[in-house]
């Protein structure tokens, strides 16, 4: 099976309407949490590190997909802009030297 590598750029998915593309993004991550096909690796930068926070709404997703052994990658330079280092509570924090070879390694990068 081809390795695939998820970027996650926003906290919402598609453009457009903000509160409908935060919605879209909470049923994506419940939908891949509950698939039998998953990722390799899930990229978050930009405003999209704000899922991986204590306030996020996608947390326990992620937590499960983290624990169902898809490795989950924050920016580290975007969670540093944002204030956010203290509040992450899932995966762990990346360089884009990291995010660079963990798309150039997969079969797939999806965004």
């Amino acid at each position: 099976m081809a390795s695939k590598v998820f970027l996650i750029q926003s906290e919402g998915l598609g453009r457009g309407d903000e509160k409908l593309g935060k919605t879209l993004m909470i049923s994506f991550l419940r939908l891949l949490a509950a698939s039998d096909d998953k990722p390799k690796t899930i990229l978050f930068w930009n405003k999209g590190v704000r899922l991986l926070c204590d306030e996020s709404e996608a947390l326990g997703y992620l937590i499960k997909l983290q624990g169902q052994g898809v490795e989950i990658l924050g920016c580290t330079t975007c969670m540093e802009y944002f204030g956010l280092v203290e509040k992450m509570k899932v995966g762990k924090m990346t360089t884009m030297v990291k995010a660079v070879e963990s798309m150039m390694n997969s079969d797939m990068v999806c965004l």
